[in-house]
């Protein structure tokens, strides 16, 4: 594609240079109109060999993986106080490209920013990165764009972003400690089991031992097949596991095994109720940032309905925005759903008689975040004893069960 220079006038009269790459004259004349410049000379530049014409082209960046969600609300945050400025679109994701600290966001604001300059919505130039950009984030850029708010949506989509950060971060930070010391837990179990145990019981047959009591014996069997099955027969036994784990991450993305996952983890004790008050928090969340930057109802609880990442309250929702469209009220689909709390349920009919939803949802979502928050650390501080109290447990059973011979062995020497 052909590069050209250019020199246009602005509205408030200021005359601005540029280089720029397009089919031809005439359609770099209309995109350049089209953003509300008034062309004054393009002349066409030929290309330098191994660069862009008349400057140094960019080279395109190995990146790899995916934008990190703190990233993208960086990004976001940068992005909305930018606009606020006043600063052009363009100038923006010139300026967004340079801060980025993420390989992969920067190539894709590149590509963005590339879009833009040919004439294409930002919007739908973000629909060419759906791993990157959401439904939730492209129909709030959507909206803006369309109410010519693109400033205040963007700032929304900011806090959203970042309330939707801390949430997972407060929950990564509060399961670390758990998981920290069930790992620990496991790796001396396994350690006992497989390569102090045997030694012991070799050394125990070796003296003469041939019965050996209930919980050495338990301890043997164990040790036995994890021995056998781990190291011996590592070759049938981890792919046997991967193949396993495999399949059961391709059912649970299939719509059925989706749905089945998430009924299960809805009833899981304790866990299925932080699940559910999560998932609830997150829909109040979403469908007020959305209505509050002007979507339309129908559209925001379809959005929604994807966002709360569970297959069972989002049918919910979309059996709700069936019932809106035929007529009826949010409140009373929600309610006969069975998936949201009375409370929810009476603060969205409070919020539709009012005609303040958004604010209602927020509030909802205050709510629920904050109880999120106080059931995570009163789950920390129950599981901190209980996992420290089966760590003792697992160890000195394995400890007795190892000695027992031995004790038996003293009886029979001491006769």
């Amino acid at each position: 594609m052909p590069t050209f220079s250019y020199t246009v006038r602005t509205a408030q009269g200021d005359e601005r240079s540029g280089k720029t790459e397009a089919e031809d004259e005439k359609m770099l004349r209309q995109r350049l109109q089209s953003q509300g410049y008034q062309p004054v000379s393009i002349k066409a530049i030929s290309k330098p060999k191994g660069g862009a014409a008349g400057g140094k082209e960019k080279k395109r960046l190995i990146s790899f993986g995916k934008v990190k969600a703190k990233d993208l609300a960086i990004f976001c945050r940068q992005f909305s106080t930018m606009m606020n400025a006043g600063v052009s679109l363009i100038r923006c994701l010139t300026v967004l490209e340079e801060q980025a600290a993420s390989y992969k966001l920067k190539e894709i604001i590149r590509d963005l920013q590339g879009q833009v300059e040919a004439g294409e919505a930002l919007s739908k130039a973000m629909l060419r990165h759906p791993r990157v950009f959401s439904n939730l984030f492209i129909g709030l850029v959507r909206a803006g764009e369309v109410g010519g708010v693109l400033d205040e949506t963007l700032e929304r989509l900011a806090g959203f972003l970042e309330r939707d950060q801390e949430l997972r971060r407060k929950i990564k930070s509060a399961m670390t400690y758990p998981v920290m010391v069930m790992l620990v837990a496991v790796g001396i179990v396994v350690f006992l089991v497989t390569f102090i145990l045997p030694k012991f019981i070799q050394l125990f047959k070796d003296l003469g031992v041939t019965d050996f009591p209930g919980p050495t014996a338990f301890l043997m069997s164990a040790s036995d097949f994890m021995v056998d099955w781990m190291f011996k027969k590592f070759y049938l036994t981890w792919p046997i596991l991967f193949a396993f784990l495999t399949l059961f991450g391709r059912w649970k993305r299939t719509r059925s095994g989706k749905r089945i996952y998430d009924w299960l983890r809805l009833k899981v004790p304790v866990f299925g109720s932080l699940a559910h008050k999560i998932a609830v928090g997150r829909f109040s969340r979403t469908l007020a940032t959305l209505l509050g930057s002007g979507v339309p109802v129908l559209s925001a609880l379809e959005t929604t309905a994807g966002t709360v990442d569970n297959e069972i309250i989002g049918g919910a929702i979309m059996n709700a925005r069936t019932a809106i469209r035929e007529g009826e009220e949010i409140a009373k689909p929600l309610r006969d759903s069975g998936q949201f709390p009375p409370m929810v349920v009476q603060m969205v009919s409070i919020g539709e008689e009012t005609g303040a939803l958004d604010a209602m949802l927020s509030k909802v979502a205050d709510f629920y975040e904050s109880e999120v928050e106080a059931m995570l650390e009163s789950l920390t501080a129950a599981l901190e004893p209980i996992m420290i109290v089966f760590l003792g447990f697992m160890v000195g059973f394995i400890v007795i069960a190892m000695f027992l011979p031995l004790v038996a062995i003293i009886d029979q020497l001491s006769k």
